[in-house]
């Protein structure tokens, strides 16, 4: 993202983006086009330039449809008035096409779809977690060694790293999906974990709606309060009782992270978390995780919201895990001296290093571990094959449940039964896909 930021700062063409990246946008553009209500509306600035004139913009949008809908109100009266009167006829039809003829102001929309927040959980034991001595990876192969960390009550930890440096497989340990090699891991007796990652969003049962998922979740719970919970994640009227199945990945992880929510866990695992999600939802969440009053561990590439909802970040590097003294900002120039120090010869005792046995070496390397991926990348295609006709299957499925053929009543038992495999083939998919992010993070581990 850095990078990308510093090559589009010099590129010379014209430049269209999309983003929900706020940082990304306010670092890039210099002006913001508004989709909304059917209309584009071109702001100059960037991102958080635009969020200021917009709003200064609704304030006089309001104040003018509040005059216009006074306008509207005297002419209605007077139409009313005296539209039976011979001697106003005249008058009140001119009136009735002046109101023909006005073009309507919009009422200003300033609030949020999105209003939830997490209840304060039921037990704050302190610590939620402790690794002692602990090896993590896959298949007997460490990808992080001895580690010695404690997550504390109060504990709001951003993970920093570079792709593939680990980051998912700790969080994975800390939420019990996946067991360390050697150490160990103690978890309080009363630890409620709530953890969100993109190939949980899969796991969802497609054939069923969010409220079949919050009632199986809560089944005492009246279906009034349940649907005003869902309200907040804007499940309002149908889409509280559509299918899962053929919803966007963005409806999806709200729904995942609405469940989550209502558990009222101590413990917050959250793998990014904003991938799917608008700026909107993005702006709820965070302010929802501000006021969490547990711990929180947060992997996202989404620097506002790391900056707003943690206070201390772990560095995950060099098959290790420790606290980072800095700020983002740190983060960044840290990563670019690390970057500069790459390619340069290295000396000791200022001699320089024997070239030729340097080479032999790299050489070896290069054929072990040309070994060790051989296999990985043989199972890697396989998953990937796998993946592709899945997704195809799902693809059809989608395209017949959107279809208003899928609903007539000659479709009923084809319906019922595409729904089911549809649910079969997400499981599946799920499966899938999680095996091949696992070759994926140990074939990035080997570099």
């Amino acid at each position: 993202m850095l990078w990308l930021e510093d090559w589009l700062k010099g590129y010379p063409g014209t430049l269209l983006l999309i983003s929900h990246d706020r940082d990304f946008l306010d670092n890039v553009t210099s002006h913001i086009v508004e989709v909304a209500n059917q209309t584009l509306t071109l702001y100059t600035g960037n991102y958080s330039q635009f969020e200021s004139m917009r709003a200064e913009r609704l304030v006089r949008q309001q104040a003018d449809y509040d005059k216009q809908q006074r306008q509207i109100a005297h002419l209605e009266s007077f139409i009313t008035r005296f539209k039976a009167k011979a001697t106003k006829a005249r008058q009140a039809q001119s009136r009735v096409k002046a109101l023909e003829k006005l073009e309507r102001i919009a009422p200003a929309h300033v609030h949020s779809p999105f209003d939830f927040h997490f209840d304060n959980p039921d037990n704050l034991p302190n610590p939620l977690l402790r690794l002692e001595q602990v090896d993590i990876g896959y298949n007997h192969n460490a990808i992080l060694h001895g580690l010695n960390l404690s997550v504390e009550v109060s504990s709001r930890i951003g993970l920093l790293g570079v792709n593939g440096a680990g980051k998912s497989t700790l969080v994975k340990l800390l939420a019990g999906d996946l067991p360390a090699l050697s150490g160990q891991v103690t978890k309080a007796q009363t630890l409620k974990i709530g953890y969100f990652a993109q190939h949980q969003l899969e796991s969802l049962r497609m054939d069923e709606s969010p409220l079949q998922h919050m009632q199986r979740l809560a089944p005492t719970t009246r279906e009034l309060e349940l649907r005003s919970f869902l309200g907040g994640f804007n499940f309002r009227g149908d889409a509280a009782t559509d299918p899962v199945g053929p919803m966007s990945g963005g409806e999806k992880a709200r729904l995942a992270l609405a469940i989550i929510v209502w558990q009222k866990p101590n413990l917050l695992l959250l793998d990014e978390p904003t991938n799917h999600l608008d700026l909107e939802m993005r702006h709820a969440l965070t302010l929802a995780l501000q006021d969490f009053s547990g711990a929180l561990i947060v992997v996202s590439h989404d620097r506002s919201l790391l900056e707003s909802t943690t206070d201390t970040f772990w560095l995950v590097s060099n098959g290790t895990v420790q606290p980072f003294d800095g700020d983002l900002e740190d983060y960044r120039q840290w990563r670019l001296e690390q970057l500069a120090e790459t390619g340069k010869p290295s000396t000791e005792d200022g001699q320089s290093v024997n070239r030729k046995e340097q080479k032999r070496q790299e050489a070896e390397e290069r054929q072990r571990l040309s070994a060790l991926k051989k296999p990985l990348l043989s199972r890697l295609n396989k998953l990937e094959k796998e993946l592709e006709q899945l997704s195809r299957q799902k693809a059809e499925m989608e395209a017949f449940l959107a279809s208003e053929e899928a609903y007539s009543d000659a479709n009923k038992g084809k319906l019922a039964s595409v729904t089911r495999e549809q649910g079969e083939i997400s499981s599946q998919l799920a499966e899938v896909e999680e095996a091949r992010m696992d070759v994926q993070e140990q074939l990035e581990a080997l570099g």
